[in-house]
């Protein structure tokens, strides 16, 4: 089996930096994304110690993993992780001469399935209808009607220039960069673009002249995503929300929101931009528990005697 060149340094970290450049300049994947790649990988090295990588075994990966799941990380974290894992393993077969992968057919141990947390159309509505109180708030609500009207991830919303936002206002769509950079083409409700209007009118005096972004923070730049978090967790709480709020809550909401309605899992997969539809299939149960509820509430042979 090959021998792996040892550059100067920690040879397994430089490689570890060389591969996540990779990842950035080939597959173009977010600075959010590579940091995880960074993350999980740099597990595995911690757990393998001086062992080098071309003598890495299946075994030793399994050892890993088991030691990894008994520490308290979920299986879909491992799994997360062993993905990140092959593709390290392969992006070394292909440039540093390394055989096998230790980490090919090796699972992640099942794990009970979360269902996301979403609101009820009436906490959506009541988290929306707030009428903005000054010039930051008319930004925040624009921001949060794009995100329950279009199911936008936070990264996306955050990337959005101003050009996008009169292609909203016109068209009532938007075309949006989301992960592994592929773009899809999304509708926007007449709710968002009132939004969208109201931001566009103060927007001007808020952003610097050559500033292309949509939204923008206190020193005019693009605002950052924590800011977006942090003004929607306040929003909420405002509101008298207990449940926590976050971006991806109102992405949830939208998708579950339009299941419901429609029934159409094909679509709400295109427009959430997933590449599976098993991903998407998480809001069929969402779903099921709402009809759950109602039956329960409604069926004269459900309701329980007290």
């Amino acid at each position: 089996m090959a021998r792996l060149a040892a550059p100067e340094g920690d040879p397994k970290r430089e490689l570890l930096g060389t591969f996540l450049r990779s990842l950035e300049s080939e597959r173009r994947l977010s600075p959010h994304t590579r940091s995880g790649y960074a993350r999980d990988i740099g597990r595995l090295l911690d757990e393998i110690g001086d062992a080098p990588l071309d003598q890495v075994s299946s075994h030793l990966v399994r050892r890993t993993v088991a030691r990894l799941h008994a520490q308290g990380l979920s299986g879909k974290s491992l799994a997360r992780a062993l993905s990140a894992w092959r593709s390290f393993f392969a992006w070394l077969a292909r440039h540093r001469g390394i055989g096998a992968n230790p980490c090919a057919g090796i699972r992640a141990p099942k794990s009970a399935k979360a269902l996301p947390r979403v609101l009820s159309p009436d906490q959506a509505a009541l988290l929306l209808d707030r009428r903005p109180e000054d010039e930051w708030e008319t930004r925040d609500k624009a921001m949060f009607e794009l995100f329950y009207s279009s199911g936008l991830r936070l990264a996306e919303l955050v990337r959005l220039d101003l050009e996008d936002a009169r292609e909203a206002v016109e068209a009532a769509e938007l075309v949006v960069v989301g992960k592994g950079n592929k773009s899809r083409r999304v509708p926007v409700g007449r709710k968002a673009i009132e939004a969208l209007n109201a931001w566009l009118a103060i927007r001007p005096v808020r952003a610097r002249a050559a500033e292309r972004a949509l939204f923008t923070g206190a020193r005019g730049r693009r605002v950052a995503p924590r800011v977006v978090q942090h003004r929607l967790s306040r929003w909420a709480r405002k509101l008298g929300i207990a449940a926590p709020v976050h971006p991806h809550v109102l992405r949830h909401s939208f998708a579950s929101h339009l299941l419901q309605s429609s029934g159409d899992l094909r679509a709400v997969q295109d427009l959430l931009g997933h590449s599976s539809i098993s991903t998407t299939q998480v809001y069929t149960h969402l779903d099921f528990q709402h009809l759950a509820k109602a039956y329960d509430a409604a069926h004269p042979r459900a309701k329980r005697k007290t």
